[in-house]
């Protein structure tokens, strides 16, 4: 199993957010989109015109609800863009209400996830590539 998640703990040494400038965004990447921290999925620039700078366009995903969001600015404006960490666990066991038993990289347990309820298409898919283990 993996999670992408936003890091939203602040500490001295790391921010949730970095500021980087409109022109060094790439598709794939993370950039806060209207306030949501999102997955760029197109992103396209513009050339400088008559009055003004070369613009880009971008088009994400949002990692939280895959909601679509859209937003333009300037390339050589600063845009926020997240901390996203990736982690991937080991499921070990399913129990009966659904909750998981995931092994962190490290060998600690993490008992206190649930499967998703909301999706029975994807919770059932989880038990069965388990089971199939």
């Amino acid at each position: 199993m993996s999670s992408d998640e936003f890091e939203n703990e602040k500490s001295e040494s790391s921010n949730s957010l970095v500021m980087v400038s409109g022109g060094s965004i790439k598709k794939g990447g993370y950039c806060m989109l209207k306030n949501h921290p999102c997955k760029v999925v197109e992103y396209s620039t513009s050339k400088a015109g008559k009055h003004g700078a070369a613009k880009a366009s971008i088009v994400g995903i949002d990692i939280f609800s895959g909601k679509k969001h859209e937003d333009s600015c300037g390339t050589g404006h600063n845009i926020a863009t997240p901390v996203v960490i990736k982690n991937e666990f080991m499921l070990i066991d399913i129990n009966d209400d659904n909750f998981v038993t995931l092994m962190l990289d490290n060998g600690e347990v993490k008992e206190d996830l649930k499967l998703p309820e909301d999706e029975p298409a994807l919770m059932q898919k989880i038990k069965e590539d388990f089971a199939s283990d």
